[in-house]
């Protein structure tokens, strides 16, 4: 009889003891060199650390939470309230292009793809000194894959890639003009050539303007300069590479070259998951899963996050 008290009391100790964690999402406003960094923060009401992912975002004009302009599909705000559910936090931020666009005066010229890196390092800085977490990783989508690889150097734990190219931006805009315009490519390589060596490009054909305006080459001698394969190989820090096999805009391979890269990094192929996360069982599905943001994202994703991220 004996036996069985001691074990009931355990079991309603077990059950009174543990502690479910109420988690707030507050806005925070972090400086950098530039701007200042506007963005999300879902973390525990009670202070207890947890693990914190900084969630770097995509290329272009992109907000906190994954959408740019009428391309609404709330990717990364999905991601970071399935984090949440799994008891890690988050911090996610507007792309600084946006504050550049309400700063009087600047003109694309004046961008850089270092701006992107700095803001990054002043945001895991804010984090780290805050000694609030127990852990910090960096996760970065797409183009903040490359931004969050060199941004990982210092200060953090671990880092995750997802849907990151694994080839520098030359390579990738000349590969996709050799589908879209064959008879430009030679034209392509010739300016990306001088780009590379930190020129400008003159008297570009005016068919390769929405790439090669003048305005927009100091941003690409500024990004051109920088090879994921290169960079991943400095991290010495656990490194998790996730693509998905629906992705139409960063192809498997692109990870693969990121994952033979790295000694410590690992791999994810996640199966039907497109480039914002969502699931697409018929490829009509993938455009239009760009304008909904009503559709979830894959399940899969999360529980791979909480698993690198938990070890």
């Amino acid at each position: 009889m004996k036996r069985y008290l001691i074990i009931f009391v355990l079991t309603l100790c077990f059950v009174s003891c543990k502690q479910e964690i109420t988690f707030t999402e507050t806005e925070v406003n972090i400086p950098s060199e530039k701007i200042t960094v506007n963005g999300s923060l879902i973390a525990p009401e009670n202070g207890k650390k947890v693990p914190l992912v900084i969630i770097i975002p995509g290329s272009g004009p992109t907000d906190r939470n994954g959408n740019t302009g009428m391309v609404q599909n709330n990717s990364l705000k999905f991601l970071a309230e399935g984090l949440r559910d799994k008891n890690i936090a988050t911090y996610r931020f507007d792309k600084s292009a946006l504050a550049w666009l309400k700063i009087d005066g600047f003109k694309e010229e004046d961008g850089s793809f270092d701006d992107f890196i700095a803001d990054a390092k002043s945001v895991v800085n804010y984090f780290k000194n805050s000694n609030n977490y127990s852990k910090i990783i960096i996760a970065g989508h797409s183009q903040g894959s490359l931004v969050g690889m060199i941004a990982a150097s210092e200060n953090t734990n671990a880092f995750i890639s997802i849907a990151g190219s694994g080839r520098s931006i030359d390579q990738i805009l000349i590969e996709q003009i050799g589908k879209q315009a064959p008879t430009l490519v030679e034209e392509t390589t010739t300016a990306f050539e001088k780009l590379k060596k930190g020129e400008k490009a003159e008297n570009t054909n005016p068919m390769l303007a929405s790439i090669l305006r003048p305005s927009a080459q100091t941003f690409l001698i500024s990004w051109i300069k920088y090879n994921p394969q290169t960079e991943i190989k400095k991290l010495t820090i656990p490194t998790l590479i996730i693509n998905g096999s629906k992705d139409i805009q960063v192809p498997i391979s692109d990870a693969e070259l990121l994952n033979a890269s790295n000694s410590r990094s690992e791999i994810k192929i996640i199966k039907n998951m497109n480039h914002i996360f969502k699931e697409i069982t018929d490829d009509s599905q993938n455009i239009p899963s760009y304008t909904n943001p009503e559709l979830p994202i894959m399940n899969e994703l999360v529980t791979s996050i909480e698993k690198f991220v938990k070890k």
